[in-house]
């Protein structure tokens, strides 16, 4: 698509993503061994080995970062931060075990706790998002190499466009965790007189299914980090989809103290 002005941090993440794709899917086409963390999930070395790569393009821009994989600062130093870098070098471990392709890469830039932009890139079928919310636009390009030039992302971008509502509510549900507050909510669905359809997706891309008009609404009653939300609200948030804390009612705020998120609802 020719006209896309493409912020340069934006490109940086985009680059980033890419990369990254490039060696978990090298890692994915071999047999990798699974460690599990002090919090009991689970870690691989494309896990690491994204991590790297990422960081490799962030630091020099030079905002701090936020990763899954990096060793956490101190909240005093990080409420002094006016924008940062919040990453997942791989979003849905799990479904990367369980090597379904359901797992992203999430890059977001998020300035006074509001996320500015964001990519989501899905190394296993080469599908990439990416979002600049000020500009309210949002795009999804499906690419053939991770080793994709910049102008060749951008001549192939399609915006995204949410859907109409019909008589049928599409909610989306997580594959990995289906929880008791997500099955009540639907069961509240249906006793409105709504028909209802389930949509099962791993990882961020959840989120990308509400935004590109393919789900109406993700209801997410179950622990989620700072990190696997920030890149899908931008993507989300610059096509006018809201993702809605149900402890404030209010947006997803990022660089926290506590970097988990309360329960949201993700919808238009």
């Amino acid at each position: 698509m020719r006209g896309i002005e493409l912020n340069k941090n934006l490109k940086t993440a985009i680059e980033a993503s890419l990369k990254a794709g490039e060696v978990i899917m090298q890692v994915y086409d071999t047999a990798f061994d699974v460690e599990i963390k002090d919090d009991k999930s689970p870690l691989t070395e494309a896990d690491k080995k994204a991590n790297d790569i990422i960081n490799s393009f962030l630091k020099p821009t030079p905002i701090p970062i936020i990763s899954e994989e990096n060793k956490q600062l101190d909240y005093s130093i990080r409420k002094e931060w006016k924008s940062c870098w919040i990453v997942d070098p791989v979003d849905g471990t799990k479904e990367f075990i369980k090597r379904n392709g359901e797992f992203t890469v999430n890059i977001a830039l998020v300035q006074d706790g509001k996320p500015e932009l964001g990519v989501i890139y899905v190394p296993a079928s080469k599908t990439l998002y990416f979002a600049d919310v000020l500009n309210q636009q949002a795009y999804k390009t499906e690419l053939n190499s991770h080793d994709t030039a910049i102008e060749d992302v951008l001549s192939n971008a399609k915006k995204l466009l949410v859907k109409d509502r019909t008589n049928t509510i599409q909610v989306v549900g997580s594959r990995s965790h289906m929880s008791q507050e997500t099955l009540d909510f639907v069961e509240g669905l249906k006793a409105s007189g709504n028909e209802v359809e389930i949509v099962s997706k791993g990882s961020s891309l959840k989120f990308c299914l509400v935004a590109e008009g393919n789900a109406d609404i993700y209801p997410r009653f179950a622990p989620t980090m700072e990190w696997d939300t920030a890149a899908g609200q931008a993507i989300c948030n610059a096509v006018g989809v809201e993702v809605i804390s149900e402890a404030t009612k209010k947006p997803l705020l990022y660089n926290k103290e506590n970097l988990l998120n309360p329960w949201f609802i993700v919808s238009k």
